[in-house]
């Protein structure tokens, strides 16, 4: 997949555009629908599948704080790649951007920038300045534009915003409805204290892009390296203080242990699919007891995820 992230650096598709613009946090089953009727129109016009959305939400800049992000860019693309986008603009959010009036944003992005032969916008997309910009904006400029309808998960609306809720609770199953997929955290493997390791059980530490994460807990789960499509290796991960140690009360740690696995993951950005919760964070008399509840807690996801085990 392309990636733009200037404005400057845009170049038209020889083939011309079928574009949808957003922020498309979490890739949900709304953004989904209107991702993979972008990609339809796409293919029966011999154009470009594309996207324009921005390297951070535009809440940051409009009111100095924006929500914790279900994905980070990184993410997002290879979300969107998934899907069968082939080129992602990620624009700055900036005050240049910002300033831009809708009729401006879709000639210098959509029509100069991209080529666009055809829109593709969800129910309530919005852009331009003020957010003045809407479907029949493009219409009057004489681009065609399919509007794709609120998608439902369980009889409610999906969007970024139950979902953002369901995760903070710790309601996996809901979260997971919303997104047609397991909850995932994404980051990149840094180093640790090498604690695990010396337990039994190394352990991925996990440096996330995305504020967002469940409450703390062992989760039962599958890690693959980013932008790899396959299920993922099983996995048990914790997400806490570590209470049992003596510099409990640090900062909250996402820790991996890849089951019957060895390799070198320093550096390399993971993907993490949530599937259930073992049990939440607990504070354990010494290292033994420690060390016997982690094996447990690895018997139990072994069970659940190897088969033949």
């Amino acid at each position: 997949m392309r990636l733009t992230q200037r404005l400057q650096d845009l170049t038209p598709a020889t083939r011309g555009a079928v574009v949808s613009i957003g922020v498309f946090d979490g890739v949900h089953l709304g953004h989904q629908a209107i991702l993979r009727a972008n990609l339809a129109r796409a293919i029966e016009l011999d154009a470009e599948p594309s996207v324009v959305t921005f390297q951070g939400h535009p809440k940051e800049l409009l009111l100095g704080r924006g929500p914790k992000s279900l994905t980070s860019l990184e993410h997002r693309l290879h979300l969107f790649e998934r899907l069968g986008i082939q080129h992602t603009v990620a624009l700055p959010f900036d005050a240049d951007l910002r300033a831009l009036e809708a009729t401006d944003f879709a000639r210098r992005v959509l029509l100069e920038g991209l080529g666009c032969r055809h829109a593709v916008l969800g129910f309530d997309s919005k852009f331009g300045r003020g957010a003045e910009g809407n479907p029949e904006t493009l219409r009057r400029m004489g681009l065609p534009v399919d509007v794709v309808g609120q998608v439902l998960a369980r009889h409610r609306p999906v969007s970024s915003t139950a979902i953002r809720e369901a995760i903070e609770l710790g309601d996996l199953e809901a979260a997971a409805a919303m997104l047609g997929r397991p909850v995932a955290l994404y980051g990149h493997v840094v180093h640790g204290d090498a604690l695990g390791r010396t337990l039994g059980f190394p352990t991925a530490n996990l440096d996330l892009h995305a504020g967002l994460h469940p409450p703390p807990g062992v989760y039962v789960a599958r890690a693959r390296r980013g932008g790899e499509r396959q299920p993922g290796w099983p996995a048990v991960v914790n997400i806490g203080l570590r209470p049992t140690l003596a510099q409990a009360g640090g900062p909250l740690r996402i820790e991996v242990h890849l089951i019957d696995w060895s390799g070198d993951l320093y550096g390399a950005s993971l993907e993490v699919e949530l599937l259930e919760r073992l049990r939440g964070e607990q504070r354990f008399p010494d290292l033994a007891a420690l060390t016997a509840q982690v094996r447990r807690d690895v018997d139990r996801a072994r069970a659940l995820l190897v088969p033949g085990d």
